[in-house]
């Protein structure tokens, strides 16, 4: 009897010192939709929005670390010419993969995306959830897109879908 007191009483123990391990990712799960999509540009601090004034869009985190990300510029319209269709790339960013959370970087293990580059490497985006506002930010990059303008990241915000 007095071993399994003694056994119980370090279970306890082991328990009640053992760090906590919460579960960063939560307060990101759920469903997000896209409210606004700007570029900045570093040297100007000048705000564009690359994909017009309404794009459309939603991210998707799951408590099981999985996330999906789409996102669609405004005004597209179904193509008709392989021209067009190529086109309507210009105006999309989808993606879909594992994530993990340190501190305020959410970092995807991309698995599948509209570009097929971003397959098989890790994206980071600093991001801060403001009650039901979450505001996400690319590191600072030249992008192909418009390379003319240097330094570039995208502000990408969401609010939370109810």
């Amino acid at each position: 009897m007095l071993k399994l007191r003694s056994l119980a009483l370090l279970v306890l123990f082991i328990v009640a010192v053992q760090p906590s391990f919460a579960d960063d990712r939560a307060p990101v799960h759920g469903v997000w939709k896209l409210t606004a999509y700007d570029v900045e540009i570093q040297s100007t601090g000048e705000k564009f929005p690359p994909m017009g004034k309404n794009p459309t869009g939603y991210v998707i985190f799951t408590p099981e670390a999985r996330v999906w990300f789409v996102l669609t510029g405004e005004g597209r319209k179904p193509a008709k010419t392989a021209e067009e269709k190529a086109e309507l790339l210009e105006t999309l960013v989808a993606y879909t993969g594992t994530y993990r959370i340190e501190g305020d970087k959410w970092i995807t293990n991309v698995e599948v995306a509209w570009n097929p580059a971003w397959v098989g490497t890790e994206q980071s985006r600093s991001f801060k959830i403001e009650g039901d506002h979450l505001q996400v930010l690319s590191p600072w990059r030249v992008m192909p897109n418009w390379a003319d303008k240097g330094m570039t990241r995208s502000i990408v915000t969401f609010e939370r879908s109810k």
